[in-house]
């Protein structure tokens, strides 16, 4: 079983908590401790982060993730499309997932995948590490109410602890979270172990679901580790990043637009449009 540090390192919750709220931020962090809520940034911008780094793995551009991962193109790329937006909302909104999965899952992070520890930086365990112990009270407080916890969180701790798992020095770096700061192809190794369901920790995950959940998680893994990455490039090249919901109009070219060389005018050939030969109805 981890202990409370590793897991919170190897989820990215250190790292996160100290890049948001550092020694020097620390020193006047309770005085600002009214306008602001430390664990709930933390969580949001861990989440953010990890997704930043998916997002440029699934389409590179020539933004500072895919620059980092050492896979990059020389013009826009999922970052610029606001892929990470897409992301954060479909996880949250539309992958479906059983009662209880999200406690399931963080539980068994914790205690069923890996109980090999690493060196954790210095930094890491001085005066930020009361915050971060206070972001996974957090953690714990929301996964009383299942229905509270973004799932986005959740796959963004289980990439993150994966993230580790291929490469323990990610642990820490110029990101928020351990895995952005892996390389294009750290980031395929740790998608693999997600895509594959690392057996010790679905049996993890499953004794904590109720039936008739259990023996399901493998099959939940894959679809939602096969699901971000399609719509890592669907929400690329499709035209969310200036579509307004509000209007159903777009305010700009969309990225997917530019870096895919679509051209509006050419929607389709009149002779593929409507039914064969000028017929109005199918019968069968």
């Amino acid at each position: 079983m981890l202990d409370r540090r590793q897991f919170l390192a190897r989820v990215g919750v250190l790292s996160a908590t100290f890049g948001l709220f550092g020694p020097t931020v620390l020193r006047t962090l309770p005085s600002a401790s009214a306008q602001i809520d430390p664990a709930g940034m933390v969580l949001k911008e861990l989440a953010r982060d990890t997704f930043n780094g998916l997002s440029a793995f699934c389409v590179p551009g020539a933004d500072p993730y895919s620059v980092a991962q050492g896979v990059q193109a020389a013009g826009e790329g999922a970052i610029d499309a606001r892929t990470t937006d897409f992301l954060l909302n479909a996880a949250d909104f539309f992958v479906p997932l059983p009662d209880g999965f999200a406690r399931a899952v963080v539980s068994g992070l914790r205690t069923g995948a890996d109980d090999t520890g690493f060196p954790i930086p210095g930094e890491l365990l001085g005066p930020i590490l009361d915050l971060a112990r206070t972001v996974d009270d957090e953690i714990v407080s929301l996964l009383a109410n299942d229905d509270a916890i973004p799932l986005s969180l959740v796959f963004a701790l289980t990439m993150n602890f994966f993230a580790t798992r291929v490469n323990p020095a990610a642990v820490n770096g110029t990101f928020l979270s351990p895995f952005a700061r892996l390389t294009w192809a750290e980031k395929a190794a740790a998608w693999e172990m997600f895509e594959q369901a690392d057996p010790d920790l679905v049996a993890a995950i499953d004794s904590g679901l109720p039936q008739p959940a259990t023996e399901t998680v493998s099959g939940v893994l894959r679809f939602a580790a096969g699901a971000l990455v399609e719509f890592g490039g669907f929400g690329t090249y499709s035209e969310y990043s200036t579509f307004d919901p509000v209007t159903r109009t777009l305010t700009a070219e969309p990225v997917g637009h530019r870096i895919s060389a679509y051209t509006p005018a050419a929607a389709g050939w009149d002779d593929l449009k409507g039914y064969w030969k000028g017929r109005t109805e199918a019968d069968r």
